[in-house]
This record gives C-alpha cells, structure tokens and sequence, in this order.
C-alpha cells in the first residue's frame, strides 16, 4: 500500500473522531514542549554561572522550568485520555465494520475464503493497526515538535546553524524512502503468509477427528510445518531489511549530531563566529535530542509498515463489493408460501448447475428433489433462499422476484435444517431461541416436545441451562438435529428448508429426527433435498434431476412405477 493511500483509508476510520484526534495532537505538544524548552533555560544557567550572575537571576530560570513542569503533567491528561479513546474507538469500530460486512457478504464469496483468513484480519489486523497508532502517534509529533521548536529557537539566537537543522529533514524522507521501497512486498509477502498459516491451522482442527482415525498426525504437521516455514523465512527477511535501516539511521543522524557539535566548537574557537558556553549546550542538546527521537521513532518504522499493511488487509474486506444490498428493495410483511423458479439458469465458473429450470412449489406443498451429486439440489435451496442469484430467470416468492424484496424481511419466514446442525458454545434454551427475544418458557418447551427433544433435554445435567459446547459436540448427533429442528419450530416458519437432515444418523437416531421433521414440515412448503427412501417417500412429489434439469416429476408411487431415472436411483440404492 502506497502511504498516501494508507494515509487516505486511514483518515476516514478516523474521521468520526477526528475532533479528539486533534485535542490530542495539541496536548501532546504542549506536553513534550519541555523537551526543546528545558534546553534554553540550561543555556541560560550555564551562561548565567560563567558570567558569575547574582543567585536572585536564577529565580526566572527555575520558574519557568516549574512552569513547563507542571504544564506537561496536565497536557499529558489531556493526550492520554484523549488519544487513547479515539484509538480504543477505532478498534471497537473496525471490528464490528468487519463482521457486518462478512454477514452481508455472498455466499460465493465466503466458499472462495477461509474463515481462519477472515478471523486474522478481525483480530491481528485490527490489533496490528491499534498498536501502530499507539506506539508511532507520539514518537512521530515528538521529532516534528522539536524540529519546529529547535528550529525556532536555532534561527533566532544562532541562525548560522539552521541549514544543519534543516538537513534532517530530508535525510528522514530518504531513509523512509528506502525502508518503504524495500519494505512494502516483503511486508505483504509475511501477512500472506500468516493467513495462509491460520487456514492451514483451523483446516488441521477441522479435520482432526480424521487424522486421528487414521493415523495422519505427521501429515497434517508437516502440511502445518510447511506454512510455519514460509512463515518464519517470511518474517526473517523483514527483520533483516528493518535491522539494516535501523543501523543506517543511527548511524546518519549520529555523524550529523556530531558534525554539528565540532562545527559549533570551531566556529567559536576561530571567532568567525561569536557562540557562548550556553549555546554550544544548547546546540549539542537539541541535536542530542532530535537525532534520538528521530532514531527512535525510525525504530518503529517496522511497526508503522506492518500496521499499513495490515490497515490495507483490513480495506480488502471492507471495500469487497460482492455483497448482499438490501436498500432501497420492497420489505415482504407476510409470505403465503408459494415459490417459483422460471426458467432459471446458474453457474459456477463457467460450469452449468441450473439450466432453464422450471419448478413451481404450491403453499404448504413439500417437494423432494433428488439425484446424483451435482445435479443442482443444494443450488436450488440457495436460489430459494436467496443466496444465490439466477444469471437468468427468476424465482419468485408470493410473485414477487427475489432480486427485488429485502431478503431480511423475507428469511424471517424462513427455516432451514441442514444435514450438519450448526449450535453455538450456549445453553440448549439459547440454541432453541437464537435471535428471539421474550419467549415464553411454554413456547420452548412445546417445540422441544415437538422436535422429540425434550425428554432427553429435562435428563441432561442442567437440564436446558447445560451448555451444548461448541458447536454443540456435547451431543450426539441425532440430539443436535434435533434442537435445530426445535429452533425452526419456535420460528412458526412458512417456508421450510431441509438439506439431508438425517444422512448422518443412525436408524434409531433417525426415526426420531424424521418424526420431529414431519411434524415439522406440517402446513408449510418445503423443499427437500434427501437420498433416504424414508424421507423422500412422504414428500408430495418428487423432482428428479439431473445436469440441473427436471428429468422427472411426480409422486414417488408414480416415479417407482413408470420413472426410468428414479427406478435406476432406487436400484442404486441412492434412497
């Protein structure tokens, strides 16, 4: 990233508290004014002893030495409380930027990446630009402070060396400069590769119950390793660049440092110029002082690189436009169930999953759609649902197009139950009322009761109170289908979404699952996706595809009799 750009990007995350920014820039000026304001008073004692003035001249001197003291104490408050809010702020803000925009971005989006990438730039990310700002704000207005300060003061009393004051101005640029250009891939290459190493690490997690089963513990570490190599080769290429220009800039400002010392010291001797004890003090003290804030805050160059890197780590998901806009699109207050998909055609990446299909779903009718695996079942529930966009046609919800209703609006009518439940780290009542508020305790119960949960819910430690662990693997897994099915239940959903909701389980475990879903699908439309006989059979038609086309429709006693495709499904066992 380009600094002007960072500067830019940077700017507006700020500009909601930018007013404190500023308060803060001030304080902190008046606050390290003892810095270059402490040197003049020093000049003037010394010049004051050599002159062997009266103790009662001292008393100006140590006044205002008080003074700036007591001054900087207060500015100091200001900065602290100040400055630190805004970044704190910033932060709070960024993070929450971050995750409204992974809810509202596309389904296509989150397939093509890892979540653990997603989680990097929510947390280091974020974390890296904070302590950027922290770290860098203060050192960065302390060198410009005494610079401007230093230099005042040089061109009023010895304006002979104010060319020297002015050199390390353009020496800092040249070696930013240099640490930038040389910075800026290599920064880039080691953020990349720590997200790489955070998908590589919650891939290893993911499928640990895999490598375990069959003994793949060194490679699932050696495909880890791989990535912690490139890591740390990464990362020790940069520390090599910024150890270099941490060299280059101590060394440069301490040869101008000293250049400015010994050209004050012989200019004297020589008489060309007329420079008292006090001002050669002065001198060496501004000089002493400007190269090391200089070099300390070129110590943070590093720092300062990473967090732009990491700021436009940040700008990549936030400016990602494949989201999902609702402004501005009809609000839907009631749906009747009714859902129509005319003459719809969709693709991945230039390979067919629908093409011109037709299919008309009446209210509280249940249509199963079957076939072999890419045959366009799971791209139909996401059309459905409007996670995905027809490149042509259109589907319809009580006749009005997908494309143009607040598809918020329109979910809030919706349930699905999908063949892997999803549950969070909470109780089994919260899982059950995610994202309801003031449910009675009846409601609960009556949907727990429904789904065939809620004897084995009342025999749990806690009963509903017990925490379910994350992702609910405190349960088995017919246990787990079944808590989501009562949480679509307390939903009163009118339309009902299934995607192999009982592929997983065992017989005992789906009997129980099946009961719970038919009570479920009870009244309202559904669209199913199954390969088991048990919950096609009950479905009022089927539509066998294939190539995402309708190759057959009717009941299952009808396709068993006179459906070729389905017969051969059936044949191969596919139910």
């Amino acid at each position: 990233m380009r600094t002007m750009d960072g500067l830019r990007i940077l700017a507006r995350h700020v500009r909601p508290n930018r007013g404190r920014v500023v308060v803060a820039a001030m304080a902190f000026v008046v606050k390290d004014s003892p810095l270059w304001v402490l040197p003049i008073i020093t000049a003037e004692v010394i010049d004051l002893l050599i002159a062997r003035s009266s103790p009662v001249a001292l008393v100006g001197p140590a006044s205002a030495a008080a003074g700036v003291i007591v001054i900087n104490l207060i500015a100091n408050a200001i900065y602290v409380r100040h400055y630190f809010f805004a970044v704190r702020e910033l932060g709070l803000r960024l993070r929450g930027d971050i995750a409204a925009q992974l809810q509202t971005l596309s389904i296509g989006y989150h397939a093509r990446s890892s979540s653990a990438i997603a989680q990097t730039k929510l947390v280091r990310d974020v974390e890296n630009l904070e302590l950027m700002l922290q770290q860098s704000f203060g050192p960065v207005l302390n060198s410009a402070s005494i610079i401007v300060g230093a230099g005042i003061t040089i061109a009023i009393r010895m304006p002979v060396f104010l060319a020297v004051i002015g050199l390390t101005v353009p020496l800092a640029v040249v070696l930013m400069h240099w640490l930038r250009t040389r910075t800026a891939a290599a920064n880039e290459e080691f953020r990349r590769d720590i997200e790489f190493m955070s998908s590589r690490a919650s891939e290893m997690g993911a499928l640990l119950p895999i490598t375990r089963a069959h003994g793949l513990e060194t490679i699932a570490l050696d495909r880890l390793g791989a990535s912690t190599e490139r890591v740390r080769a990464s990362g020790l290429r940069l520390d090599r660049i910024n150890g270099r220009f941490g060299a280059m800039s101590w060394a440069s400002f301490q040869l101008l440092s000293l250049f400015c010392l010994f050209g004050a010291v012989g200019l004297s001797l020589t008489s060309i110029v007329s420079v008292t004890a006090g001002e050669v003090v002065l001198l060496s003290s501004y000089f002493g002082l400007l190269t090391g804030t200089l070099v300390n805050a070129f110590q943070l160059a590093p720092l300062v690189t990473r967090g732009f890197e990491s700021l436009a780590s940040v700008d990549e998901i936030l400016s990602e436009d494949e989201v999902e806009d609702n402004t501005g699109k009809y609000s839907i207050g009631a749906v009747h169930g009714r859902i129509q998909f005319d003459h719809v055609s969709f693709h991945y990446g230039g390979k067919n999953a629908l093409t011109d299909f037709d299919l008309t779903i009446k209210p509280g009718q249940s249509i199963a759609l079957v076939g072999p695996s890419g045959s366009g079942k799971s791209t139909i529930l996401n059309l459905a649902l409007g996670l995905l966009t027809p490149q042509s046609g259109k589907v319809t919800v009580n006749g009005h197009d997908l494309r143009h209703i607040d598809l918020r609006t329109y979910r809030r009518h919706v349930s699905v139950v999908p063949q892997e439940p999803v549950l969070f780290g909470g109780s089994v009542k919260e899982n059950v009322a995610y994202g309801l508020a003031a449910l009675d305790d009846e409601v609960i119960w009556d949907a727990l009761d429904r789904a065939n949960a809620a004897n084995f819910v009342r025999e749990l430690p806690q009963g509903w109170d017990t925490l379910v662990g994350e992702r609910g693997n405190s349960l088995s897994g017919g246990q787990r289908q079944r808590i989501a099915i009562a949480r679509a239940l307390v939903r009163n959903p009118k339309i009902l979404l299934l995607d192999e909701a009982t592929s997983a389980l065992d017989p005992e475990a789906e009997v129980l699952v099946r009961d719970a879903i038919n009570e479920l699908r009870r009244g309202r439309t559904t669209l199913i996706v199954a390969h088991r006989l048990s919950t096609i059979r009950t479905a009022d038609f089927l539509a066998v595809l294939e190539e995402g086309r309708v190759m057959e429709f009717g009941t299952h006693e009808q396709l068993a009799a006179t459906g070729r495709r389905y017969r051969q499904l059936l044949a191969a066992s596919i139910a």
